[in-house]
């Protein structure tokens, strides 16, 4: 009588826990996918405001990038816990890169039928990140094994897109139309792997803070977004 009671308690014991686990899971998902709305709306608040100053920020991309590459990697790490700061560098991000993406969208807005190009690309980014999404959260395959080869295309891939950018800019070369749908398309695929691998690590409780986790999910469809809209922006040129 001793031990089955003992039993019993035990799974008890382990049944609570698992169950408080999954509440919090929930509740963490829930603030972070609620965190990504406002991103988006953030990002695209930015967009719209610099579709009206697009020539005021196209000598300011470089100035832009560096501040998000400033808040990403130095600013948010250091205040995610914060309430409020963490909040204002999170949107102060998004909106950051609105604005860094409005000269390429009035490049793309001003090409035949560019406003469905742009819609094509937002429809197929949307796409894309809730059906692996969703197949991230279903599938009973862990795929952290990808972290670090994810990690080290994006530095590579983060490397030849910085070369290629300065290299156009200054003219140390000729832009090649083939070489940047090339990097767009490892762009593109690389972000659906970080889609994947984001949402498997947000589910096993690898983040700490809704912020840093909806920020990892919002540059990841940003960054598949610009590459979709980039790709079909240089297919359109080309015909």
């Amino acid at each position: 009588m001793y031990n089955r009671d003992y039993l019993t308690d035990q799974n008890n014991s382990h049944s609570n826990e698992s169950s408080q686990r999954q509440a919090y899971i929930m509740s963490f998902l829930k603030a972070t996918y609620q965190l990504f709305a406002g991103s988006m709306l953030a990002a695209t608040a930015g967009a719209y405001i610099g579709l009206e100053i697009v020539s005021a920020l196209v000598g300011m991309h470089w100035i832009l990038f560096i501040a998000v590459m400033g808040l990403v990697f130095f600013v948010i790490p250091r205040v995610k816990h914060k309430q409020g700061i963490n909040l204002v560098a999170l949107f102060g991000v998004t909106f950051l890169t609105g604005l860094m993406i409005a000269p390429l969208l009035a490049s793309i807005l001003a090409m035949p039928g560019g406003a469905a190009i742009a819609g094509q690309a937002f429809l197929m980014t949307s796409i894309a990140f809730g059906g692996i999404s969703m197949f991230a959260m279903t599938t009973k395959k862990d795929f952290s094994f990808m972290g670090g080869f994810l990690f080290a295309s994006f530095w590579i891939l983060f490397a030849a897109g910085i070369i290629f950018a300065l290299g156009t800019t200054f003219g140390w070369f000729a832009y090649s139309s083939i070489f940047h749908l090339f990097l767009s398309s490892g762009i593109a695929i690389l972000m659906c792997g970080f889609i994947l691998y984001d949402t498997q690590q947000i589910i096993k409780g690898n983040y700490d803070s809704p912020v840093e986790a909806a920020l990892s999910l919002y540059l990841d469809f940003f960054n598949l977004f610009v590459s979709l809209l980039q790709i079909l922006g240089i297919m359109r040129s080309n015909d």
